[in-house]
């Protein structure tokens, strides 16, 4: 169902030195279905050519350090201050992309995403770094702006919903997901059926409403259940869950269509 990726991720991971403490939970649901019609292929290609526009490797490893200006970087390139992270806090200076860093320590938060605020964070790290905002600096710096500034609009994309957050934190542990297993679930599949024909035969806005948040509050629910197979690192029920909301995310959309 997924494969580890190969040396290079474990090199990664070393240079990171870094590793979440993940508290025991409850076992998650058991499922048996995996996905080829709704697999994660576009999130990976999409995901996977965004990194390769910057220079960021295809995998690294967790993180829970602190993102934001009390983050831990490295050396400013401009005055030479330590801790510069995106941006320097002495100097305000724009810092080279770093390849090592993930999504979740650019916004200072756990794995889980717990914090309620990541659009307002993802708003202030783009007044800092946005290249329209620093139109008067060097061509290197905004260079550099434009590189970062497209890492914290893909990190927020990413991060801001349950199903590439999900996919995400796989990809930082190595793991790729089998996209061509067939659907081996008719209980889910006459679900999907039966949702498909409900939004098809809905004559009103308030019905195809109602539907999607039926879709909603099953997608949280197996979200919920990723991270709990996630927390335990049991991959493969990681794994089958975001193939569950593959399909309640698509379902989502359907209605979204038709509104």
């Amino acid at each position: 169902m997924w494969r580890r990726a190969g040396p290079i991720c474990l090199h990664l991971a070393g240079i990171a030195g870094r590793r979440i403490r993940r508290p025991p939970q409850p076992p998650a649901p058991t499922a048996t279905c995996s996905s080829s019609a709704f697999a994660s292929s576009s999130f990976h290609h999409n995901l996977g050519t965004f990194r390769d526009s910057i220079g960021v490797p295809p995998s690294r490893s967790l993180s829970n350090q602190a993102g934001g200006d009390g983050g831990i970087g490295g050396e400013c390139w401009s005055c030479g201050a330590k801790g510069a992270f995106l941006s320097c806090g002495s100097c305000r200076s724009v810092q080279p992309v770093d390849p090592a860093i993930d999504y979740f320590r650019i916004f200072g938060l756990g794995y889980d995403v717990k914090d309620t605020n990541l659009e307002g964070k993802y708003k202030d790290w783009q007044k800092k770094l946005h290249p329209d905002l620093v139109h008067s600096k060097s061509e290197k710096e905004r260079d550099f702006a434009a590189g970062q500034s497209a890492l914290v609009i893909e990190a927020y994309r990413t991060l801001s919903k349950p199903l590439p957050r999900a996919l995400y934190l796989l990809q930082l542990e190595g793991i790729h997901v089998d996209e061509e297993k067939t659907i081996n679930d008719p209980e889910l599949l006459m679900e999907m059926m039966e949702i498909r024909e409900a939004v098809s035969e809905a004559g009103d806005s308030q019905t195809l409403k109602k539907i999607q948040s039926q879709m909603k509050s099953k997608l949280e629910t197996w979200a919920k259940s990723f991270q709990e197979a996630f927390d335990k690192r049991d991959f493969d029920g990681a794994v089958e869950a975001t193939q569950r909301m593959r399909y309640y995310e698509r379902a989502m959309e359907e209605t979204v269509k038709k509104l």
